[in-house]
C-alpha cells in the first residue's frame, strides 16, 4: 500500500477513475479491469500521484447502488492497482464496508463526499490507518441541486467541517489523517461555487490539507456554455486558481493536462 505524501511545496494531482456506468462524465467507459487498469496506467505515467476510485455515482440525481455491487466494481480494480504500481490508492466510497474492503485490498486513503456521516462509517475509520476526505454536501445526490441554500456559503461549510473533525478527534482519528473539500457542485448554485473558490484560503486556515475537485463540473460547463468533453482546459485553469489559493490536491479527469497548469503556476508563485 503506497501512503499519501503531503508536501507544503509540490500540490498533489488526483487522478479520477469512475468504475460507474452512469457518472456524468465518463460512466461506462472503465467498468471492464483491463480498460480501468490500462487508464490508471495512463493517469500514472501523466503524473498522478493519487488515483481516486469509485464505484457509486454522485453526479446530481445519481440513483444509489448496493453495497455488494460496489464492491464488486472497485476491489478488483484496487487490488489490480496495488499489484502493479506503487501510487496512492484513495477509494471514492461513503459506505463503511466498502471503506474496510477497499483498505484490505490496497487503498492507502478514503475520499468520503458524506465526510463520515454514514452509521458506523467514523467508527470504521478509526480502526483503518489511511488518511480520510471529509467533504461537504448539502442534501443528496439525487435532490442536491434542487434548491442549495445557505446564510453564508463560506462560514456554513466551514462550521459543518470543523463539526465532522471534532467528531473523527472524539473517535481516535489523528489529526494527521484528515483532509478538508468543500464539495464543489455539491448542494451549490454557479455563484456559491466561484464564491467558494475565491474564498478557498479560509479552509486551508483550519490546519488541514484541502482537496478540491472541480474537473468538468457544471460550474465551468454553464458559465462558458461548454459540453462535458471539452470542460478539460478550463478544470486545469481552476485547479491552478485552486493550488494558488492553498489546496494541496487537485482531483482531476485529465491528469497531463492539470500537471502541465500546475507546472506553470509553479514557476510563477512567491
Amino acid at each position: 500500500m503506497a501512503s499519501l505524501k503531503m508536501s507544503t511545496q509540490k500540490p498533489q494531482i488526483m487522478g479520477i477513475l469512475n468504475a460507474t456506468p452512469d457518472s456524468f462524465s465518463d460512466g461506462g467507459k472503465y467498468t471492464s479491469l483491463d480498460l480501468a487498469l490500462k487508464h490508471v496506467e495512463q493517469m500514472i505515467q501523466a503524473g498522478a500521484d493519487i488515483v481516486d476510485i469509485g464505484g457509486e455515482s454522485t453526479r446530481p440525481g445519481a440513483a444509489p447502488v448496493s453495497e455488494s455491487e460496489e464492491l464488486e466494481r472497485v476491489v478488483p480494480i484496487i487490488e489490480g492497482i496495488a499489484r502493479r504500481w506503487n501510487v496512492t490508492i484513495s477509494v471514492d466510497t461513503s459506505r463503511p464496508a466498502v471503506m474496510k474492503e477497499a483498505v484490505q485490498a490496497g487503498a492507502g486513503m478514503i475520499n468520503d463526499v458524506r465526510a463520515l456521516t454514514q452509521p458506523n462509517a467514523v467508527e470504521v475509520v478509526a480502526t483503518l490507518n489511511v488518511p480520510v476526505c471529509l467533504m461537504h454536501m448539502q442534501g443528496e445526490p439525487r435532490t442536491m441541486q434542487k434548491d442549495p441554500h445557505y446564510s453564508d456559503v463560506v462560514g456554513d461549510i466551514i462550521a459543518f467541517l470543523k463539526a465532522r473533525v471534532e467528531e473523527c478527534l472524539e473517535a481516535g482519528i489523528g489529526t494527521h489523517r484528515i483532509l478538508l473539500d468543500p464539495g464543489f457542485g455539491f448542494g451549490k448554485t454557479l455563484e456559491q461555487n466561484y464564491e467558494i473558490l475565491r474564498r478557498l484560503q479560509s479552509f486551508s486556515e483550519l490546519g488541514y490539507p484541502v482537496l478540491v475537485g472541480m474537473s468538468r463540473k457544471s460550474m465551468i460547463g454553464n458559465l462558458l456554455d461548454l459540453p462535458v468533453a471539452d470542460r478539460d482546459p478550463a478544470s486545469a485553469v481552476l485547479a491552478a486558481l485552486a493550488v494558488e489559493r492553498g489546496a494541496a490536491i487537485v482531483r482531476t479527469h485529465n491528469v497531463e493536462l492539470t500537471r502541465q497548469a500546475l507546472m506553470l503556476a509553479g514557476q510563477v508563485k512567491e
